[in-house]
């Protein structure tokens, strides 16, 4: 769908000032509004059936909750102990379909579920709830250790009333990585993908209905802006796909008997050598009995994670609170006692806010306590969704892709050209010198856009950024080809550098600008215009609260 002019421009910023003025030249199929997981599900599956459809992301991609989730692919165990074995069905089962469709992107990994004297649920009850779990998977994937075997699977961990531990499968993912991968999937089918445009109003019209001998007010486009020029446009559509999640407007929701609940969800990053688990870890906080995680994640450690109403203002990120910290470490310090960790050892924080959908006039229950099922808004022309889980983005853009129809006429049958499914051990001829499962993760992520991951790769080599497991080739690609607008976009959600080093990787900072501010077509001023910004955002929602604002060394200014 991209203009001649356009089409020769890799996706950069310099693609996105030649595309956005023709986008009034479409009168498109689709417009899908906001570019997290659930928005990118649906504007690949609209271009699998050969419509033409246009996403719009008023910040960045994956900028809110899909890339600050807690990086599971899951089922989710406890909702079955809620009682919805649909959403926990069709949860394993879209699981194991990723484990399959995005293999080295979407990873397995095993969860171990310890037990102690005293603490609900025991071994029996998990063990029926896991037989279930893996009857939705249709293969057994779940087994018992007795307390003597723990220390053998879980190091380290407390011993004080352990009767024994449950270990079962689930899987992770790099949660922004994942939404990248599905919009590159996209665009390869003829999907317009933009970022930092703003719908300012929808458009509507008043349209007649000869055999009722009535009007229907509806939805046929909007009216948007360019974030960064300000300039407006006028857009002309038969459907739009709102997937905002928890920046779903108010006049959405009016008259309707559910209300968008933000739930702030927050995590703390450890370096790996401080709490060294192999295994995803699942166990009861002390203070309130919640589910928490601990498990391993690109070469560090997680601790997440909280789950509190969100009363903070929904344009900025969400960042973590001194009380939101103390609750992680103390939930560590149950399992991990001689580990000590305390907040000196924190790498990096990240807090969503999950858009969950709550009944108006019922009381308010714990936050852990409300569905993660979804819901659907349907008006005349547009479709809104809100709630859902990330493992199943893609039933849900199915489930709004079939409201969409209804106002655009198109067919839900995708067409012959549909991106099939990738074997796991597709060629990786570029990449035949590196070790097999870094191969797998590369080839995982990038396969969508291959041909130009491997170009970019031989120019700049296979060289790993400090400890970690990210490749500097992986930079420049971002920068060549995933629309990187700020530098914030590259160092937190194209590549997680950002995370992974300490102080937002500062010292690291002079040698990101060799190779990639010439890739970006920055001079001396934005470079630090945007680095000076991206310090900011890192003090203010990727560390701990009060955090200083890291120091950039000589030569970095």
């Amino acid at each position: 769908m991209n203009n001649s002019t356009a089409e020769h421009l890799n996706w950069t910023h310099a693609w996105r000032e030649q595309v956005l003025p023709t986008l009034v030249e479409q009168n498109w199929d689709l417009i899908v509004v906001g570019g997290g997981i659930s928005g990118a599900g649906i504007i690949r599956e609209a271009a699998r059936r050969g419509w033409r459809c246009l996403l719009l992301e008023q910040h960045d991609f994956a900028w809110g909750t899909s890339s600050r989730s807690s990086k599971m692919v899951h089922g989710g165990l406890r909702y079955i102990r809620q009682g919805e074995f649909a959403l926990t069905r069709d949860s394993v089962r879209e699981r194991q379909r990723l484990l399959e469709d995005a293999a080295g992107l979407v990873e397995p990994l095993a969860f171990v579920y310890p037990h102690y004297r005293g603490e609900f649920p025991g071994r029996w009850w998990l063990t029926g709830a896991l037989c279930l779990y893996d009857a939705f998977a249709g293969q057994s994937l779940h087994r018992f250790y007795p307390a003597r075997q723990v220390p053998e699977i879980v190091p380290g961990l407390q011993q004080d009333k352990l009767s024994g531990a449950s270990q079962y499968q689930d899987a992770l993912t790099d949660d922004a990585g994942l939404v990248m991968h599905v919009l590159a999937e996209a665009r390869a089918l003829g999907a317009c993908i933009v970022s930092q445009v703003k719908v300012v109003a929808p458009v509507y019209r008043d349209i007649s209905h000869a055999a009722a001998e009535s009007t229907q007010r509806r939805i046929v486009g909007l009216q948007i802006e360019d974030r960064l020029s300000g300039q407006q446009w006028s857009l002309a559509c038969q459907a739009v796909a709102q997937a905002k999640g928890g920046w779903t407007e108010a006049a959405v929701l009016s008259g309707q008997t559910q209300h968008i609940r933000p739930l702030r969800g927050s995590h703390l990053l450890l370096p790996r050598s401080r709490l060294p688990v192999q295994q995803a870890l699942s166990v009861q906080h002390p203070q309130d009995q919640r589910l928490m995680f601990i498990f391993p994640w690109q070469g560090a450690t997680v601790v997440g994670t909280t789950d509190i109403d969100h009363h903070g203002d929904l344009s900025q990120e969400a960042s973590i609170s001194q009380a939101e910290v103390a609750y992680l470490l103390a939930g560590c310090a149950k399992v991990f006692p001689d580990a000590q960790i305390t907040q000196s050892d924190v790498l990096s924080t990240w807090s969503g806010v999950r858009p969950i959908v709550a009944k108006t006039g019922t009381g308010v229950h714990k936050p852990s306590d409300e569905s993660r099922e979804h819901v659907l808004w349907i008006e005349p022309g547009r479709v809104s969704l809100a709630g859902g889980k990330l493992t199943t983005f893609r039933l849900l853009a199915l489930e709004v892709l079939a409201a969409c129809a209804v106002f655009n006429g198109r067919s839900m049958q995708e067409t012959p050209h549909a991106v099939q499914r990738a074997a796991p051990d597709a060629p990786v001829d570029c990449l035949v010198d590196l070790p097999a499962e870094l191969q797998r993760r590369l080839y995982g992520r990038y396969r969508a856009d291959w041909s130009n991951f491997c170009h970019v790769f031989k120019q700049v080599g296979a060289q790993q950024i400090a400890h970690t497991s990210i490749l500097w080739a992986q930079l420049a690609y971002a920068c060549e080809h995933e629309l990187v607008i700020h530098l914030d976009d590259l160092l937190l959600r194209r590549t997680r550098l950002g995370l992974l080093v300490a102080q937002g990787a500062v010292a690291l900072l002079e040698q990101v600008r060799v190779l990639c501010q010439p890739r970006l077509g920055w001079d001396a001023q934005r470079w630090a215009e945007e680095q000076q910004r991206y310090l900011q955002i890192y003090q203010q929602f990727y560390s701990l609260p009060n955090a200083a604002l890291p120091t950039l060394s000589k030569g970095t200014n």
